[in-house]
């Protein structure tokens, strides 16, 4: 086996026993290599297996990113190192594989780098696949400086979701829209994880989502803001927390008369559920937002007085259709806890089951469809997040199989997988053979995902 002989920078301190990011370099390599995905020519993988030598003891570096050139200031080292480049011929191979050109521009260097490897010792076979490798890294062309960038970023975030869970999801959702995962998919995130996410109340929800003293535990609870209510107006939610500083509501009438509100904002609070405290249940206070908006003109100080109305609270079900109705999302049951059964009859398992699944398993899975991903460097490779009431599970869609299975790849919002479940260094994904769309068994909720974003 051969390897090229660059030595790591200082700041590159590798110790094989602890896995875990040890240093900004290390930290770089792997929030790159996560950026890129599939990094062209095995390089992950090829990584993987390298850390995998090192850990068993056998002494095998590289380079600093144990034998992957990853960063554009690594293809000059191993052009001038393995090939004898100058450093001024090195700088242009840099340049003409630049990442906006797409698929960079190797050709014109490519005898020069085999004949100077071979002429250094290198076999041929060595060389061609240092080469190839150098051809995928022209697909994106990373700079070293761009990957440390990222590295801090997935640094803070990590260290934030770690140690202040609660803040990190209020501050998500208050940065909507954005990046791959929708409220729903942070906030079910979130509450596997212990954190107390609380719906929005007109009596204390602000336009954003805050933190309050939690019930239990060490975290903050998450209130949901009034900006979560589908159709909710700044300009209201505003007017709610002024009169609410003031004096606390009293009631809907109350509410709509201080905070002037309409119909329209009532009825929106209403479906939100944001009246439960002052109405009761939703179609409870569904009923009294229409009656609560106050006359215009002579008669707008009058005090409208009726019978009180008792209406049969909806089933947890009904709620949780309407709450992805106004909410798009739910702090109830998840949509498939009452589907459960009906998977389970099918053979589905949940994706608490399948993290336990052996390398090579088969398996089924199903689940509501979170996000849809097809990256520029997968060559048609569509990935899918699928969402239970337990987690999620990550499928991997072949080209072949998105060709054959369209229809259910880009549309399906509950999506039934068959196919062969992978777990190799704690990574693990369901690689996809057949596909059911199962939208029919969600009946009226509607979810969203993200597509190809």
């Amino acid at each position: 086996m051969q390897f090229i002989d660059i030595p790591p920078p200082p700041y590159y301190v590798p110790d094989p026993e602890i896995p875990e990011v040890l240093n900004l370099s290390d930290g770089s390599y792997q929030t790159l290599a996560e950026v890129v995905g599939d990094v062209y020519g095995d390089a992950v993988k090829k990584r993987l297996e390298i850390k995998d030598a090192l850990a068993s003891g056998v002494p095998l570096y590289a380079c600093a990113e144990c034998g992957v050139p990853i960063f554009q200031e690594q293809v000059m080292s191993i052009a001038m190192v393995a090939a004898g480049f100058s450093a001024g011929k090195a700088d242009a191979l840099r340049r003409a594989m630049a990442a906006w050109q797409r698929k960079g521009n190797l050709a014109q260097f490519e005898d020069d780098l085999l004949s100077g490897m071979l002429g250094r010792g290198y076999d041929e076979a060595f060389a061609n696949n240092i080469i190839g490798q150098l051809k995928g890294f022209a697909a994106y062309g990373f700079p070293e400086s761009h990957a440390h960038s990222f590295a801090l970023i997935a640094y803070a975030s990590c260290w934030l979701k770690r140690h202040e869970p609660a803040a990190f999801l209020a501050a998500l959702l208050n940065s909507q829209p954005m990046g791959f995962y929708s409220p729903s998919s942070l906030v079910q995130d979130a509450q596997r994880n212990g954190i107390e996410v609380r719906p929005p109340d007109v009596r204390i929800s602000n336009w954003e989502a805050t933190l309050e003293p939690p019930t239990k535990g060490m975290q903050p609870a998450v209130r949901l803001g009034l900006n979560i209510i589908n159709g909710m107006e700044q300009e209201a939610a505003w007017r709610i927390e002024e009169a609410r500083a003031i004096a606390p509501f009293k009631s809907t009438t109350d509410l709509a008369s201080r905070a002037n509100l309409d119909e329209g904002d009532m009825n929106k609070l209403a479906q939100g559920d944001a009246l439960q405290t002052l109405s009761g249940n939703r179609r409870q206070a569904i009923w009294q937002a229409k009656s609560s908006v106050p006359d215009k003109g002579l008669l707008r100080p009058a005090e409208i007085k009726e019978e009180l109305v008792e209406l049969d609270a909806p089933t947890e079900a009904e709620d949780v259709v309407t709450d992805y109705k106004r909410l798009g999302l739910t702090l109830r049951s998840h949509p498939l806890s009452f589907l459960r059964g009906t998977l389970t009859a099918r053979k589905f398992v949940t994706s608490d089951v399948l993290a336990g699944f052996a390398d090579r398993q088969l398996a089924r899975a199903c689940g509501i469809v979170t996000v849809r991903q097809r990256p520029g460097t997968a060559k048609g490779v569509v990935f899918l997040t699928l969402e239970d009431e337990h987690g999620t599970v990550n499928v991997i869609c072949w080209p072949s199989l998105v060709d054959e299975y369209r229809k259910e790849v880009m549309g399906a919002e509950l999506l039934g997988v068959y196919g062969i479940w992978q777990s190799e260094s704690g990574v693990r994904h369901l690689v996809a053979k057949r596909m059911v769309d199962l939208s029919p068994l969600l009946g009226e909720i509607r979810t969203k995902s993200r597509d190809f974003q």
